[in-house]
């Protein structure tokens, strides 16, 4: 590790990642592995020791902060998912070891209630089979969530720049749903942080998938401006049914919203270019702080998406960013392949700070 690559930038975690191990995904009917592994939160800290990074422990969750963001029936209903599951005696009969949907309530089929039986509430606020809760996952998402806070509340009071390895991800996550092996939105926790702190906000997206939460949490804000360069689900890819070029907010928030589809085998040259009008446009929009989701899984390695951006693109990214000048709070998403994961997460924070040294 040369000087070169150290880090100055705070990064914040919490061990308590390592409780939440989804036991899989249900895809299709079939359980698999799934990749959002405790080993990814344990990839990226290794990386950032090697360098050389200061690296924070969590501060305590913001409750209040929490509600600026997410219904509190959702946030109740992920505390207690698991309890309520053992004890309607599921682990016995059917015999399921992690909790489960099986039926939701899609439009024309609820009038809004949350049902009585744990097994129908298990898909009020879930909309996939994939995104599992098992008896850690609770203190791990709340955690996650507050590392977040943590990151942000550190540039709130004067670092330029601070790095939040929030697991599990939340860029899937809304106001009252969650899925996409996300549970509570750590980005937009960031975000209401920095505006707490009277800023215009702008979120800019670097996930392979469309973070659909996000979306849908500031759609009618117009004091968060939220943009995202990712796989085009046209083209088949998660989250399928939002993401579109021509979703561009409502009411007051109307052209504070910003996506930027790209086909799949798109690698550098579009991606960045991407990037570079996402970072253009947020601060043509007068915003005074950024908050990035950092999925890197739009890696040529990586199993989760048909990008193939590479090490030095990541790096030249977070030089983009870093060159607003903007304080930043950067926020762990995606990014699955375990031999490169840590290494592409560290690349792009060097990336913000050479890019906020250049201009």
């Amino acid at each position: 590790m040369t000087d070169s690559a150290r880090l100055a930038m705070p990064c914040v975690w919490s061990p308590q990642h390592r409780l939440h191990r989804p036991g899989g995904e249900i895809w299709m009917g079939v359980r698999y592995q799934g990749t959002e592994l405790p080993a990814r939160g344990d990839a990226i800290l290794a990386a950032l020791t090697e360098a050389w990074a200061p690296v924070h422990r969590v501060g305590p969750l913001d409750r209040g902060l929490l509600g600026v963001v997410h219904d509190p029936d959702l946030v109740a209903y992920l505390e207690t998912a698991w309890e309520d599951w053992v004890a309607a005696g599921y682990l016995d009969e059917p015999g399921q070891d992690r909790v489960v949907p099986y039926v939701f309530p899609i439009p024309g089929v609820s009038t809004g209630r949350i049902p009585t039986a744990m097994s129908a509430r298990a898909g009020t606020f879930a909309f996939d089979t994939m995104t599992l809760i098992g008896p850690g996952s609770a203190a791990a998402i709340l955690a996650a969530t507050a590392v977040a806070d943590t990151a942000a509340r550190l540039v709130v009071e004067g670092a330029p720049a601070a790095y939040a390895l929030s697991r599990p991800p939340g860029h899937h996550a809304g106001r009252r749903f969650f899925g996409g092996s996300c549970y509570l939105n750590n980005a937009a926790v960031a975000a209401a942080r920095l505006r707490s702190d009277r800023r215009r906000v702008a979120v800019i997206d670097l996930d392979a998938h469309h973070g659909n939460g996000t979306q849908e949490i500031f759609y009618r804000d117009p004091d968060v401006w939220y943009g995202s360069v990712h796989v085009d689900p046209g083209y088949g890819w998660f989250p399928h049914f939002i993401g579109f070029a021509d979703e561009r907010g409502e009411a007051e928030g109307e052209g504070a919203n910003r996506n930027l589809p790209l086909p799949p085998g798109s690698g550098d040259d579009p991606w960045l270019e991407a990037v570079g009008s996402l970072v253009d446009e947020a601060t043509a929009w007068g915003a005074e702080a950024v908050v990035v989701s950092l999925g890197v899984d739009a890696a040529a390695a990586d199993p989760e998406s048909p990008l193939e951006v590479t090490r030095d693109g990541y790096a030249a990214a977070g030089g983009r960013i870093g060159s607003t000048g903007l304080p930043t709070v950067l926020v762990q998403e995606g990014g699955y392949d375990l031999a490169t994961l840590g290494d592409l997460v560290v690349q792009t924070l060097i990336g913000v700070e050479r890019g906020r040294e250049t201009g």
